[in-house]
């Protein structure tokens, strides 16, 4: 039997892209030795974008589309894509052509040979300096951090077969950083390095605020070390203040020696607000830690959905895995 390749897109107000994605990735996709469709996943867009998706449909059935209630945010779009792709080897990307689609034939000879999870690696990026600096650190920061190899500079753009795909669907947790669950789950991986381009139309949908939320997810999702470091700030600094009450208690019994050496009591109360202020910022930064931790269990014990499915576009639009979703559809395609 033929092999098939699912690409999975999250598409959000991508109304000005949209007709150039169409021509790029048909063109790109016909090239490939395999059959393949698109999932296009509608994470609630208030523009035209769910009606180019819906001609698209009408002009190409291999082009089909989740359609969220609302806007559920990136994440939740790309595991809605996993849930639902049907392919034996999935193609996620973004939309806006910063990952190429002529690339992604690279990533499929690899998947040939072999290897189960083929990611893009970023390199030289067209964004400004600040962004390539962030993002730089933060994925030099989260790779020194998480207990298992992550790649540096890869976002989600990537190739992954069905496997890998099963594996991460049927992981139970809500709040989701898909590079990172793919990372953890191991398998044969390896990056191929790609030139990162501009947008070819619209606006960038992550804003400075989604990025760091983003980021967060990132660490606290997989690492622990946020924790061991406010214990460690508690430990090394309770050492500190012990230290400064021996060194107290020296002057007052020993207070003719301290005051020759010039170190001799000083009435004042600067030292004192400072030591106050200092230990009152490292426990609201320890309770601000703590609450990410707690903030992420909270979600988890509530049990909602990741997104709700509104409308299925295409025939074959179904759940192939675990879905963490409320499909308000009973029968339902278009």
């Amino acid at each position: 039997m033929a092999k098939c390749v699912t690409i999975v897109i999250p598409c959000y107000n991508e109304e000005a892209v949209l007709p150039e994605l169409f021509r790029r990735v048909t063109a790109a996709a016909d090239s490939w030795p395999y059959a393949w469709n698109v999932l296009c996943i509608d994470d609630g867009s208030r523009d035209g974008t769910l009606a180019l998706l819906r001609h698209q449909h009408d002009k190409d059935p291999r082009w089909r589309t989740l359609c969220f209630s609302r806007n559920f945010g990136h994440q939740a779009a790309v595991s809605a894509g996993l849930d639902y792709a049907d392919g034996d080897v999935v193609v996620i990307m973004d939309a806006d052509l910063q990952d190429p689609p002529e690339e992604v034939n690279r990533f499929l000879e690899k998947w040939s040979e072999g290897y189960e999870v083929i990611y893009a690696i970023r390199h030289k990026r067209k964004e400004g300096i600040l962004k390539r600096t962030g993002y730089w650190a933060f994925y030099r920061l989260l790779a020194a951090m998480v207990p298992f190899p992550m790649p540096l500079d890869s976002g989600d753009f990537c190739v992954m077969d069905r496997r890998v795909v099963n594996t991460i669907t049927a992981l139970p947790e809500k709040r989701r950083f898909v590079r990172g669950l793919r990372a953890w789950s191991g398998y044969r991986q390896i990056g191929l390095a790609y030139e990162r381009s501009e947008r070819a139309a619209g606006e960038p949908k992550y804003t400075f605020s989604s990025l760091l939320k983003l980021a967060k997810d990132g660490v606290f999702s997989f690492s622990a070390v946020p924790l061991r470091l406010a214990s460690h700030l508690g430990l090394w600094i309770s050492l500190l203040s012990l230290i400064g009450i021996i060194f107290t208690f020296s002057r007052l019994i020993f207070k003719e020696f301290f005051t020759r050496i010039g170190l001799g009591l000083v009435p004042g109360y600067a030292t004192t607000v400072m030591s106050i202020l200092f230990l009152g910022g490292i426990q609201l930064l320890s309770l601000g830690i703590i609450g990410e931790y707690l903030e992420r269990i909270f979600e988890e014990v509530k049990g909602r959905p990741n997104y709700i499915v509104r409308e299925r576009i295409g025939s074959g639009v179904t759940p192939v895995t675990h879905v963490r979703s409320v499909d308000s559809l009973s029968a339902g395609s278009a």
